[in-house]
């Protein structure tokens, strides 16, 4: 990374380079530092030089090194300075696995370079390229057909890359499109222009980096994300955070998102002094009147022009992990400051980069791109990506590994959202259990086929009844006969298969019942999943564990022989994964006790856990 002396205000400006592999975006990069004198003196003297001239892709080929010796570095950003404008730049590798690196770039990008090797021509990657910055919000592109040398310079080859881009544009909404042809390796039609293009009498790379029309960045409404709240002494309380969007000014009436309470902005704080006026991009602090209830996360916003809140939403997700999506597994959702559980409730469809076209797919790999609705458990405030990056963007996270899984684009609300509403009810879920006299239970067996989770669930179930405790037990084979008699036996499905009859446990504490689930339920983060649905102390996961060859070895339904035959697939235990629980409530050894044994210690759990949930 090169960094430069700070030489007064100027206009930040990112920039991303982008396109296939050996079309000299390493040289372009290391010609417009080069020109720009972003390079150290001392690294101008290591240069080494190829047919005459210094080999400038020397200066960035280090990343590509790196990479070959398995250091991970998603992204290399480079600093130069043209006229009034410091430019970030981002490099990113052009080969299609890193394609993830490039969305991460892209995302904050202000225009594009795409380049093109003039012998070769617009390539499937120049298109997965461009559809990308399309779909990320990068409207302005470079078309730099590079190389210019290896075809003598030909402007009918030029013509027609230009010509054969333009109309791939036009389909996928990418309109503001400059053409230059250049030779990065002696800098033609990159700071100067030179004899190889005559018939070129365009702006040459800088000089069009130096005064290319950007997005207007403070038109809009106020929007400013809370990242914090401080209250140093009993006298001042105040609310930090950036303004992403229009002006705030003090007097200026706001409403905090997403409770919808309103105030006015009294101040506006900073290290050295208080401003009259904050615009979009600075961090500021704010005191507000009255003093009202704000946390990380809210978004304050102009009264007169709030954006939408909403919980459910239609958007385009680029995944990024290793492993795929799972729809219906819950994700962390990071939109700003915010962070809500959310799920992949449908994935509408997966669009084939390079071609455009919509692809059925029950799950997205890594790189894929796909149309999605999504489900918050919390409402939050957003506006459509292609209005405000800030306010549309977001990433998923691995609830487990803590990975970024994914970045989204949120495209609109879902109507349902804004029309389905909570139901205030007059009796509570404490009012049913009450009239039962028992506390609301779940206890969840999960374990291997053939452990004996549903055998020792009805011996409980039996217990239950006869004590007159109230009770309903949800065994995996007889839900699969109804309400999830759609589903098959791959990750998704299992991962929605326990996702409704989590839904289901939770509606029946809802109604002060004692719920049974025996499920194999074999992921980790959906058991968590249907734990967080629960009331706290609601939830009791019991772990029937015995070894896989004891349960192959009772194998009642001969579904392990069908498997170890080859005959049945995504069986657990077999050819799909079982992660049993780290820290259960409780385990049971079905190997080592009899059912009648298990389902005793289960109702000394159940008789301490009614007496501390009554009493407490």
């Amino acid at each position: 990374m090169t960094s430069l002396p700070d030489t007064g205000p100027r206009q930040i400006v990112r920039l991303i380079t982008c396109g296939s592999v050996d079309d000299g975006k390493s040289t372009l990069i290391g010609r417009l530092l080069y020109d720009a004198g972003a390079i150290p003196s001392d690294q101008l003297a290591a240069l080494p030089y190829l047919d005459g001239a210094p080999d400038l892709s020397f200066l960035v080929d280090g990343l590509a090194a790196e990479r070959e010796q398995g250091i991970t570095i998603d992204v290399a950003y480079r600093f130069f300075d043209i006229g009034e404008r410091r430019f970030i730049l981002a490099d990113t590798p052009g080969h299609e696995q890193y394609t993830r690196n490039m969305v991460t770039a892209a995302s904050t990008a202000d225009l594009a370079i795409v380049l093109v090797d003039a012998r070769k021509g617009v390539l499937t990657q120049t298109r997965r390229h461009s559809r990308l910055l399309a779909l990320l919000g990068v409207r302005r592109v470079v078309l730099a057909v590079n190389k210019m040398d290896l075809v003598d310079g030909a402007q009918d080859r030029f013509d027609a890359i230009v010509a054969d881009y333009r109309d791939f544009a036009d389909q996928i909404g990418l309109t503001d499109i400059t053409p230059v042809p250049t030779c990065a390796r002696t800098g033609e039609n990159v700071s100067a222009p030179g004899a190889l293009t005559p018939w070129y009498s365009g702006p040459g790379l800088m000089a069009h980096l130096r005064t290319v029309t950007l997005p207007e960045t403070t038109s809009g409404s106020l929007r400013m994300t809370v990242q914090g709240v401080s209250r140093p002494n009993a006298d001042f309380r105040g609310v930090s955070g950036r303004i992403v969007a229009g002006q705030a000014r003090p007097g200026n009436p706001v409403r905090i998102l997403p409770s919808g309470v309103s105030a006015a902005i009294d101040r506006i704080v900073t290290l050295d002094g208080d401003l009259d006026e904050a615009r979009t991009g600075q961090s500021v602090t704010l005191t507000l009147t009255p003093d009202v209830d704000v946390s990380r996360g809210d978004l304050i916003a102009a009264a007169g022009d709030p954006p939408e809140v909403a919980d459910q939403f239609e958007a385009h997700l680029v995944w990024m992990s290793d492993r795929p999506l799972l729809p219906g597994r819950s994700y962390w959702l990071k939109l700003g400051a915010t962070t809500v559980p959310a799920r992949i409730s449908d994935l509408r469809h997966k669009v084939n980069v390079d071609t455009g076209e919509r692809l059925a797919a029950p799950t997205l790999g890594l790189n894929d791109i796909g149309l999605c609705t999504l489900a918050l458990d919390a409402p939050i405030a957003f506006e459509p990506y292609a209005a405000n990056r800030d306010l549309g963007g977001f990433i998923l996270i691995d609830r487990m590994t803590n990975e970024t899984a994914g970045a989204g684009m949120i495209r609109f609300a879902l109507r349902r959202s804004a029309n389905v509403r909570p139901q205030a009810l007059t009796v509570s879920r404490a009012d049913r259990a009450g009239l039962k006299r028992q506390a609301p239970l779940v206890l969840w067996f999960t374990g291997l086929s053939g452990a004996g989770k549903s055998t020792i669930a009805n011996r409980v179930e039996q217990r239950l009844f006869s004590e007159g405790l109230h009770s309903v037990l949800l065994d995996g084979d007889n839900v699969r006969h109804g309400l999830n008699r759609d589903l098959g036996f791959t990750d998704a499905d299992r991962v929605e298969n326990v996702r409704r009859v989590a839904e289901v446990a939770r509606l029946m504490t809802d109604a002060g019942l004692i719920v049974l689930v025996s499920f194999i339920s074999p992921f980790r983060e959906e058991r968590q999943m249907a734990r967080e649905l629960m009331e706290p102390g609601e939830f009791v996961e019991i772990f029937v564990d015995v070894p896989l060859a004891v349960a192959e070895a009772r194998d009642v339904k001969g579904l392990y022989a069908k498997a170890r035959a080859g005959q049945l697939s995504h069986f657990t235990g077999i050819d799909s994964p079982y992660e049993a629980p780290a820290a259960p409530e409780l385990r049971i050894d079905a190997a080592a006790c009899s059912a009648d044994e298990a389902a005793e210690r289960i109702m000394a759990f159940v008789h301490a856990a009614q007496t501390a949930r009554r009493t407490g």
